[in-house]
């Protein structure tokens, strides 16, 4: 399956929906520290509802520790600033989906890494910032997952 790694998350309710879409899809979910709250926080409890124990998701004490667990796979970095649309990539089962923290986005740094395979967008009307973390990493895994005919579910 695909999976959906984390950069530093911030808010507790987006990290909380990814593990339900992550138990949802059968998605590995990776997150990278540090981050903004703490897995007892009730905010993450409640997103997640009773998916915790469904969802398969790895804390990582930093993004090398990540690569290492992931790699080799191609990694698509999202960033409302990418000139490719996440559309336009043909993804294959293992590559990586690479969000960044919620205020910021992902540091210029890790977008242009060399692991990362390329940088996508989602289309967005103009003078729009940016998408909710959790509602992007959503569109972006269904379409990959679309791709396969959503191999594995129901």
């Amino acid at each position: 399956m695909f999976r959906v790694l984390f950069y530093q998350p911030e808010i507790p309710p987006n990290t909380g929906n990814a593990i339900r879409l992550s138990a949802n899809t059968g998605a590995e979910l990776h997150l990278v520290e540090p981050l903004g709250f703490a897995f007892e926080d009730k905010h993450l409890r409640r997103a997640g509802l009773d998916y915790h124990d469904l969802a398969h998701v790895r804390v990582h004490p930093d993004l090398d520790a990540a690569w290492e667990a992931l790699l080799p796979a191609n990694v698509y970095a999202f960033s409302a600033r990418a000139e490719h649309r996440y559309t336009d990539v043909a993804y294959q089962p293992g590559d990586v989906l690479l969000f960044g923290p919620e205020s910021v986005g992902l540091p210029d740094e890790v977008q242009h890494a060399p692991q990362v395979t390329k940088r996508v967008r989602l289309p967005m009307r103009p003078g729009s910032r940016s998408l909710n973390l959790a509602n992007t990493a959503s569109i972006a895994l269904y379409e990959a997952w679309r791709q396969h005919d959503f191999t594995g579910g129901a």
